[in-house]
C-alpha cells in the first residue's frame, strides 16, 4: 500500500520538496517499520515519490527520488555519494582545504546523512530512521568513494531521539590516529573526530574565516565562542597584532592553544575560559576596545517557542561586543539557528546597535560555505547567516 496525501498536500512534493510531514498524510499502512521505503501518491493516487519511513517523527517521510523509474537500492546510495564529491571537486577552491563536507543530507539526495572528510580520515554521521535503515549500504558506499580511508561514525546528535534511535559513536573502519588533522588555505588544525563539536570542525565557516583574515591586519582581535580556534588563526594569519580567544570550554581553548603555538603565534594569543556573556560585560566595564570581533556562538533557538528568547541572547552579545569596538571597529556576528530568518537577525543587530549608541554599515553578508549548498527546492538547508559590520 502506498503512502497517501490529504487533498491539496501534494503542492510541495510536486514542488520537489522532500519532507512529508504527519498531518499531511491521509491513510498509510500500519505496518511500515521505521525506514521502510514507500511510493507515495496524492489523494487521486497519482505517483509522486518515493520516500523513506519515521514513523517516530513529526517528518514521517523524507523522499529518496522524485523519478519513478529510480529504484532505491544499494546502487542508489553509492549513485548518490559519488554525484556529492564530484560537486564539491568541482568548487574553486576545492584543493585549498583537506577539510570538506562531502555529503550535506537533502542538498545531496540523501536527507539524513552527512559525512566530513579531514584528509584520510572520514565522519559519518546518520540523523534520521530512513537513512539508519541503509546503514551498511551506506558504509559500503563510503568505503568504495573513499578507499582506504579511516572510517569514523558520529551519529549522536539529539535529534536522532525524535526518529527513535539512540546514539552511535564508533570507529567503523581503519585505526584512527592518536591526533587527526587537516589544513585550510595554509593553515593546519587539529579536530576531535570522536569528542568535538559537530564531527570535530565547523566547516561551515571556512569561507568566514577568510573572510576575517582579509580584514584582521593590524587589528587587535576578540574572538568570542572561539571553540579550537579557527578564527583567531585566520586572523593571526592575516596579520593582526594580537588575538583574544574566549571559550567556556577548557579542552577546547587548550586546542587552540596548541594550534597557535605550533604556527608560532603564542606570543599573540590570549586565551580566557569564560562564560562569554559575562566576559564581554566585563571588558565593557573595564573600557576595552578592539578593531575587530567575531561571535560565532552555539545555536540558541532549537525550537520555534524559543525564538524570543534566543532573539535576546543574539541582542546581548552584539550590544556588548558593539560597545567595545573602537571607531571603525569591524564586527563579524553570525547565528547557527535555522529556525532565525536572516530578516530577524539583522532586526536583532540592528536594535543592538541602536542601544549600543553605535551607527553599523553591512559590508557584507555572509552565509555557510559552498560545500554546504542549499537546493531551490529546500530553503531549510539555509541555517548559518551572518553579518560584517562597520561602525
Amino acid at each position: 500500500m502506498p503512502l497517501i496525501l490529504a487533498p491539496g498536500r501534494e503542492k510541495s512534493l510536486r514542488r520537489r520538496h522532500p519532507w512529508i510531514f504527519a498531518g499531511a498524510i491521509a491513510r498509510q499502512s500500519p505496518t511500515f517499520s521505521p525506514g521502510a521505503v514507500v511510493d507515495v501518491c496524492d489523494a487521486q493516487g497519482t505517483w509522486l515519490a518515493r520516500a523513506g519511513m519515521s514513523p517516530a517523527s513529526q517528518i514521517r517521510a523524507r523522499v529518496w527520488t522524485f523519478d519513478p523509474d529510480e529504484p532505491v537500492d544499494a546502487a542508489f546510495f553509492l549513485r548518490r555519494l559519488h554525484a556529492a564529491v564530484a560537486r564539491r571537486r568541482r568548487l574553486p577552491d576545492f584543493t585549498a582545504s583537506t577539510g570538506w563536507r562531502m555529503v550535506f543530507a537533502e542538498s545531496d539526495g540523501l536527507p539524513g546523512l552527512v559525512v566530513d572528510v579531514y584528509g584520510a580520515v572520514v565522519v559519518f554521521q546518520m540523523v534520521t530512521a530512513g537513512m539508519e535503515a541503509w546503514r551498511e549500504a551506506v558504509v559500503a558506499a563510503l568505503e568504495t568513494v573513499f578507499p582506504g580511508c579511516v572510517l569514523v561514525e558520529r551519529s549522536d546528535v539529539s535529534v536522532r531521539g525524535k526518529e527513535g534511535l539512540g546514539p552511535r559513536v564508533q570507529v567503523v573502519r581503519g585505526s584512527l590516529p592518536e591526533r587527526v588533522f587537516f589544513e585550510e588555505h595554509g593553515i593546519r588544525m587539529e579536530v576531535d573526530v570522536l569528542h568535538g563539536h559537530k564531527t570535530g570542525m565547523y566547516l561551515d565557516q571556512r569561507d568566514n574565516r577568510q573572510a576575517v583574515r582579509r580584514a584582521a591586519f593590524g587589528a587587535r582581535v576578540l574572538n568570542c565562542f572561539c571553540y579550537t580556534g579557527g578564527f583567531g588563526l585566520a586572523a593571526l594569519a592575516g596579520g593582526a597584532a594580537h588575538v583574544t580567544q574566549v571559550d567556556v570550554s577548557a579542552p577546547a581553548l587548550a586546542l587552540a592553544k596548541r594550534h597557535a603555538e605550533a604556527h608560532g603565534w603564542g606570543a599573540k594569543v590570549e586565551h580566557v575560559e569564560a562564560d562569554v556573556f559575562a566576559f564581554l560585560r566585563a571588558q565593557a566595564q573595564a573600557g576595552a576596545r578592539y578593531d575587530l570581533i567575531v561571535l560565532d556562538p552555539p545555536k540558541f533557538i532549537e525550537a520555534k517557542a524559543a525564538i524570543p528568547r534566543g532573539c535576546r541572547g543574539y541582542k546581548d552579545i552584539n550590544y556588548w561586543a558593539l560597545r567595545l569596538l573602537a571607531p571603525g571597529g569591524q564586527l563579524f556576528t553570525f547565528s547557527c539557528s535555522g529556525l532565525l530568518e536572516e530578516s530577524l537577525f539583522q532586526k536583532v543587530v540592528a536594535d543592538a546597535a541602536l542601544d549600543a549608541g553605535v551607527e553599523g554599515r553591512i559590508l557584507a553578508r555572509l552565509t555557510q560555505a559552498a560545500d554546504h549548498p542549499v537546493l531551490t527546492s529546500f530553503p531549510e538547508a539555509a541555517y548559518l547567516k551572518g553579518l560584517h559590520l562597520m561602525v
